[in-house]
């Protein structure tokens, strides 16, 4: 099945409570794996703004609505959906070091 980007924009609460700090850890943590299954292709966060942008690469908009709903700090905010007719992003390669 073919995969459909979506951008999600998330505004965060004006004031984080302990509650929401508390589960910051477990949000990086399922982040970082959703990144690596390929589910995250960006995430970028704007605490000046109390703004948070995820670029979600998904088959249907039923799962992007459960991985939104698996993020833990995804209750506390307010959440738009736009579905993208193309994201491009460069790619950067990493040099590689001998051990040599």
């Amino acid at each position: 099945m073919e995969q459909t980007q979506y951008m999600v924009d998330f505004t965060l609460p004006k004031d984080l409570s302990e509650d929401f700090i508390s589960r910051i850890p477990q949000q990086r943590s399922l982040v970082n794996k959703l990144m690596s299954d390929c589910k995250i292709l960006n995430y970028a966060l704007s605490l000046e703004n109390s703004k948070l942008w995820v670029i979600f690469s998904v088959e249907s908009e039923e799962e992007l609505l459960e991985l939104i709903q698996r993020l833990p700090l995804s209750r506390y905010m307010k959440v738009e959906m736009h579905a993208l007719t193309f994201f491009n992003t460069a790619n950067i390669l990493q040099p590689n070091f001998s051990l040599n």
